[in-house]
């Protein structure tokens, strides 16, 4: 092989390795450049508790409302708000919800739950399942505290879902436990949500989800 001919095929391969390069280059770019919004559905999203107790469990639920979250999955990032009715809990029984609200939530003071997340750690696939942490502030009780929850993804084109387990230590919290003399409870209150919705892709902009 001539010196000239072993030349021109390490330029013509140089020449291919950065053209391969400039579009991984740009395909990265145009990703991270990248916004996702969800769009919360309250009629896909269900709020459920469960409370140990001596006789039996007790399970209830609460009501989302309708929000939206905006997603950077470059940058991890993560920005809106998931808020839940604090009145709209219910357990099956009238007079025990009462006492939740009267005693436990004091849901005419305090009528919503938040969840606001600033970030998550683990890769979010555009399309599939993915299990990711979510960081954030989850407001109970008028006051705000930092936790990170598990999250299972799902995400499509045009929808999405996803499902957080996470627990309350509300005793713990500040909160009255609403035990009786004949009816112990738990301290803690585990807590399932599950969220569904629409989804948007737009550019992302400098101010947005960071």
């Amino acid at each position: 092989m001539s010196f000239a001919y072993a030349a021109w095929m390490c330029r013509t391969w140089m020449c291919r390795a950065l053209a391969v390069l400039t579009l991984l280059i740009a395909g990265l770019t145009a990703a991270a450049a990248q916004q996702t919004t969800l769009s919360l559905d309250p009629a896909r999203t269900s709020v459920n508790f469960t409370l140990g107790a001596a006789l039996h469990t007790v399970h209830g639920t609460f009501r989302a409302k309708p929000g939206t979250l905006q997603i950077n999955p470059a940058a991890g990032r993560v920005s809106g708000e998931i808020e839940v009715d604090a009145k709209s809990g219910e357990t099956g029984s009238g007079m025990r919800d009462r006492k939740m609200h009267k005693d436990v939530l004091q849901s005419e003071q305090y009528p919503e739950i938040s969840f606001r997340p600033d970030r998550f750690e683990g890769a979010l696939a555009a399309q599939g399942k993915s299990s990711v942490k979510v960081h954030g502030m989850f407001r109970l009780h008028g006051v705000d505290r930092e936790i990170m929850v598990p999250a299972d993804v799902e995400m499509a084109a045009d929808h999405w879902s996803a499902t957080v387990h996470f627990s309350v230590p509300y005793v713990k919290w500040g909160m009255q436990n609403p035990s009786t003399l004949f009816l112990r409870v738990s301290d803690g209150v585990d807590i399932e949500l599950v969220a569904g919705g629409s989804v948007q892709h737009s550019a992302a902009n400098s101010g947005s989800a960071q």
